[in-house]
């Protein structure tokens, strides 16, 4: 991923806004702080990502510290991990960097993005609306919005919606020789302050990628890691089959039963010339941000307490040959690479950055070459490269390449 590139092509955008959208985003800020406007409504237009959780922490930054807002909004395709999840353990890597198959612009890659709050991975397009509430936190409860968006989807004739004690919203479907059956159709995730909390959701009305998904949120290299994060948990999935507008309308129509009814409001690309929303878009698209922010974790080879014994197997790793290492914020900071009882010189890989690397042969020349002479070498390197670059989402092979289905 280059986020770099995509934040220029941004700011070279914004000279070809006309004025009438610096005058509208005047208006955005002055309703978003009005002490009088105690429930806000917003919808954004836009499809990027990080533009759009920009907008969402802007809000819970900005608004009267009693009011209550809703958000909503639709993203192009795009992986979004939770704020202390590791990347290499929630995503399949290699697939999001190649794969072009889903997108309608193939300008654009799949995106990875990291969100400010806790919770799990999902994957968003153009099929998924994302509700986002944001409250006092003296009034924050994990079921309240979660219900009024059941309410929503009842009035539109979904049948057995329901909120389940995982605070998520499913859907139970009564499926061949088992019974009936809970499909998620939104998660949720969440952060508190001390005078303001956000509550934001997905909602799965009529993705064309859901098949898909999988392929994406697999992430090869998980059974090798021992990881300090936050791990995702899997669950059925299914569309609901409403459209976007169908969906906003409902939930506007909830949320303003349950407090007060307000103008609402678009968004979209305008809303980039706030100050506070292109610092924190420069943050969200940053790849310190989006892989600097990782927690601590281990890997080998060899799997982390026997997890990945089964698994081994099925790569290749050269014979008697076990590499490791401990990584902080992305970072290697301690190696080992051992054939046999022989351990090889690696201090040259310490401060290496895991997104970085392109093609591994260039992160384990150095060591094979110091301390790994004979005509053999070439091949188990060549070896080990390949499978580090397909768990690591490196090298350039077809996206097909990156892709193990369990067994």
């Amino acid at each position: 991923m280059a986020p770099s590139r995509g934040f220029n092509f941004l700011l070279r955008a914004r000279s070809q806004y006309p004025r009438k959208d610096v005058r509208r985003f005047s208006d955005f800020v002055r309703a978003v702080a009005d002490p009088s406007n105690k429930y806000q409504v917003y919808t954004s237009r836009s499809p990027n990502p990080y533009l759009n959780l920009s907008i969402e922490h802007y809000l819970l930054q900005k608004t009267p510290a009693d009011s209550t807002i809703l958000f909503l909004y639709t993203n192009r395709p795009s992986v979004i991990i939770g704020r202390n999840q590791n990347p290499w353990t929630e995503v399949n890597l290699g697939v999001l960097r190649n794969d072009q198959s889903i997108l309608q612009n193939p300008e654009h890659r799949v995106q990875l993005v990291r969100r400010r709050s806790g919770g799990g991975t999902v994957f968003h397009d153009e099929g998924n609306v994302n509700y986002s509430v944001v409250m006092p936190t003296g009034e924050f409860d994990r079921d309240k919005h979660a219900e009024m968006v059941v309410r929503a989807l009842r009035s539109l004739g979904v049948e057995k919606v329901r909120v389940n004690e995982r605070h998520d919203i499913v859907v139970d479907k009564t499926v061949p020789g088992e019974g009936e059956q809970p499909y998620k159709i939104s998660g949720s995730a969440y952060k508190l302050t001390r005078l303001r909390s956000v509550h934001h959701g997905t909602c799965l009305l009529s993705s064309p990628n859901i098949d898909a998904i999988s392929k994406y949120l697999r992430a090869p290299g998980k059974p090798f890691i021992k990881a300090k994060g936050v791990e995702s948990v899997s669950s059925k999935i299914t569309n609901v089959g409403l459209g976007n507008a169908q969906f906003e309308g409902a939930v506007k129509h909830e949320f303003w039963k349950m407090y007060s009814h307000s103008k609402g409001m678009v968004v979209g690309r305008a809303e980039m010339e706030v100050p506070e929303i292109k610092r924190g878009l420069e943050e969200l698209m940053s790849e310190d941000w989006i892989y600097g922010q990782t927690p601590q974790f281990e890997f080998s080879t060899s799997g982390v307490d026997g997890e990945a014994l089964a698994e081994k197997e099925r790569w290749r790793f050269p014979q008697d040959l076990e590499l490791s290492f401990t990584a902080r914020n992305g970072v290697i900071q301690v190696s080992s690479l051992k054939k046999g009882e022989h351990y090889m010189v690696t201090s040259m890989m310490k401060g290496t950055k895991l997104h970085e690397i392109n093609d591994w042969n260039s992160v384990l020349a150095p060591p094979f070459k110091k301390s790994l002479p004979g005509k053999s070498r070439p091949k188990i390197q060549a070896e080990l490269a390949k499978s580090m670059n397909e768990l690591f989402g490196a090298g350039s092979y077809e996206a097909g390449d990156y892709v193990h289905p369990p067994k």
